[in-house]
């Protein structure tokens, strides 16, 4: 086939609305959408993030409506992470594994609140630790296997608390084998787990930093087990790794510049893919709308559209709640 133009003109397609829908090629639905809430300590709290506009930390019973409401609107799936107050961070991060402790009161809360959405914890130790990094530190170095004897705990104990998914963002090797095998000797074979199988060490997580408290806090960086973002071959081999451990989904983060990664991650391997909207991402779009530089809704949609035609099988957004309201219009 060779076709030429005058006798093919790709614009006929084009020129009404109603023939641009029949020919699309990718929709954002919300069924493809994960809303990120921050948690904080108290009773009927919202505390906006300032380097994230229109993101506020929520107290434990702020965070049951909005899980209602993100489930009357049809947002399947909400994930969690803690803004721990500084008394209660610790060299070794010792709160992750309290099970009264601001992520686990909010499982608890919100499971029997509204059952019918999905809970998605995030496991890692940076938001318990005073040093800010994702594991235990030893004279200035993180350690792997000793982290992740930790990290299983703390997964187990968010499984009791009621998540539906595990997320390990912490990058050690060989955690997504050891949360697997101790969560089906635990009876929590049903849990699934969705790994930060390919998280880059990025400067666009600083808002995110704020929004946990974590700004200020972090010593160092966290070049050691997060990747290097010039490698794409590396990638393949972290997804490679968790899906043999017993990953049922992966994740790369951040998302739009590793759109090249989504695409071949899912080429290669095929699994459910989901990609993070991290907070950086999320607040260059709201900076430059609110400046009047670009159009907030359009950059918002196109932006998803992207991590979809990308190969993305659903996408953690801050954007969720908004997208879902009008998609549902």
């Amino acid at each position: 086939m060779n076709p030429k133009f005058p006798s093919t003109r790709l614009r006929r397609t084009r020129q009404h609305d109603w023939s641009r829908r029949m020919v699309q090629e990718t929709r954002v639905s919300v069924d493809d959408l994960i809303w990120p809430i921050f948690i904080c300590d108290g009773k009927n709290i919202e505390q906006p993030v300032a380097s994230m506009p229109g993101v506020s930390r929520l107290s434990v019973d702020k965070a049951v409506k909005a899980a209602k409401s993100a489930a009357e609107i049809g947002i399947p799936c909400i994930a969690l992470f803690p803004s721990t107050q500084p008394e209660r961070r610790s060299v070794n991060g010792d709160e992750a594994l309290n099970a009264d402790n601001l992520i686990n009161t909010a499982l608890a809360a919100i499971k029997e609140a509204v059952p019918e959405i999905g809970l998605l914890a995030d496991v890692a130790l940076d938001p318990y630790t005073s040093h800010g990094q994702d594991g235990l530190l030893e004279n200035g170095t993180i350690l792997n296997d000793a982290t992740v004897d930790v990290l299983v705990q703390q997964a187990v104990i968010q499984a009791q608390a009621g998540a539906d998914i595990i997320a390990p963002s912490d990058m050690m090797d060989g955690r997504v084998g050891a949360i697997r095998k101790k969560l089906d000797e635990a009876g929590f074979s049903h849990v699934q787990i969705m790994a930060y199988a390919a998280k880059y060490a990025s400067a666009f997580y600083g808002p995110f930093r704020d929004a946990v408290g974590s700004t200020g806090v972090l010593s160092g960086d966290k070049k050691t087990y997060q990747m290097d973002a010039a490698n794409r071959l590396e990638a393949i081999r972290e997804v490679s790794l968790d899906i043999d451990e017993g990953a049922d989904s992966v994740m790369i983060k951040p998302g739009m510049p590793y759109l090249d990664i989504i695409r071949e991650i899912k080429d290669t391997f095929g699994v459910p893919t989901f990609a993070y909207q991290v907070s950086g991402e999320y607040a260059m779009i709201l900076a430059a709308s609110q400046n009047g530089w670009l159009d907030k809704e359009s950059i918002m949609m196109e932006s998803l559209m992207s991590f979809k035609r990308a190969g993305a099988d659903g996408i953690l957004t801050y954007f969720a709640y908004e997208i879902a309201k009008k998609l549902n219009e």
